[in-house]
């Protein structure tokens, strides 16, 4: 029996195993994962312009401002994401 063959199938499932558990310690972060709340709230964010997109204007100008502060919103969200990777 070749000796080698064991030891490829154990090492093979160990890394597996420690890849599969976060790393065992180890850092492994994509540039998108490395905020995930931050991504949901900009999802959010983004759902919401959207849909203020598609309502009708008939808002007395309220509409309007709320789109305003949506932006606003999404901007200091992508602020704070480049932020956290810089820092």
């Amino acid at each position: 029996m070749n000796i080698w063959k064991p030891i490829a199938i154990v090492s093979s499932a160990a890394l597996a195993a420690l890849v599969a558990c976060g790393g065992g310690g180890v850092a492994i972060r994509s540039a998108g994962a490395d905020q995930p709340h931050m991504q949901v709230a900009r999802d959010h964010l983004q759902q919401a312009r959207a849909s203020l997109d598609r309502a009708e204007a008939n808002k007395g100008g309220h509409r309007e401002r709320a789109i305003e502060l949506v932006d606003q919103a999404l901007a200091q969200v992508n602020e704070g994401i480049e932020y956290a990777r810089t820092h």
